[in-house]
């Protein structure tokens, strides 16, 4: 217990440090290089099991996996532009305002959160009803092995997993995002969206735009959170398993990375 709390107390100190006198964040760079440095354990064993009947499934998941890294690229980076004009204001001899912008909502708001979250509402049930299954009690046995079989039910494990990767995705969003305090900031700063009028009406606008685009990133999600075991279910080669939740993490940590040298670059030049 020392060992592991002085280590995670370690790993945040140099993520700090990694922050303060790096490029990009330093605890998201720890984590990637955690996934990044399991790649040539999942290669060697992809060696040790291949067999040369299976190369048009291999070819067809390295194909796949550069088109759902595109895809989780694009989605990522994804967001809907609500076009903002602000009020032309006179002071004395001169016209502020009058200009036009947008605010802009993306498609994944939640990022990797509720993946999160599900797997750790999945792994609550387990944990509870394996620590009842060793109870004396017959009935509470039954019920702790029933639940133990329904879990370990893949079917049944993946459409829970993506349920609440769905429900948690609006959860967050709704949590982390509010179209009141939004409405009311573009209300203060005399802007507004054309043909809306300011306030409530403002809000309930952001509100079903944010509701729409929230399905799209709630289905991706969900479908990544999946995916794995999806590909294994298909294939039937464990080691040939992209994880959504390692996935997002790379994705989300070199795109922040690539933009944050870009700045530094431009930064550079003035």
């Amino acid at each position: 217990m020392f060992v592991i709390t002085g280590g995670s107390i370690l790993l945040m100190w140099l993520g700090e440090l990694m922050t303060e006198f790096g490029v990009g964040n330093g605890v998201s760079m720890i984590i990637f290089a955690g996934i990044v440095s399991q790649i040539p354990t999942v290669l060697s064993q992809t060696i040790i099991t291949f067999e040369v009947s299976q190369i048009p499934m291999y070819i067809g998941f390295i194909i796949a996996s550069i088109a759902i890294v595109i895809g989780v690229v694009i989605v990522t980076e994804a967001e809907r532009p609500i076009p903002i004009t602000y009020a032309k204001r006179i002071r004395g001899n001169k016209v502020y305002g009058g200009v036009s912008t947008y605010l802009p909502l993306r498609v994944n708001q939640a990022g990797v959160i509720p993946i999160i979250f599900a797997l750790s509402i999945l792994l609550f049930p387990q944990l509870i009803f394996n620590f009842l299954s060793t109870i004396g009690n017959p009935l509470v046995q039954q019920i702790s092995s029933f639940v133990l079989r329904l879990i370990s039910n893949s079917w049944f494990y993946a459409g829970a997993y993506f349920l609440l990767v769905f429900l948690f995705t609006y959860f967050y969003t709704a949590v982390t995002f509010d179209p009141d305090s939004i409405s009311t900031n573009l209300q203060k700063s005399g802007a507004f969206i054309p043909g809306v009028r300011p306030g409530q009406s403002t809000a309930d606008y952001i509100s079903k735009v944010l509701t729409r685009i929230t399905l799209v990133g709630a289905l991706f999600l969900g479908a990544i959170a999946v995916l794995p075991l999806a590909v294994q279910g298909i294939t039937g080669i464990q080691s040939l398993a992209i994880g959504g939740t390692a996935l997002l993490i790379v994705v989300s940590v070199v795109l922040d990375l690539v933009k944050k040298v870009d700045a530094q670059l431009s930064m550079r030049e003035y």
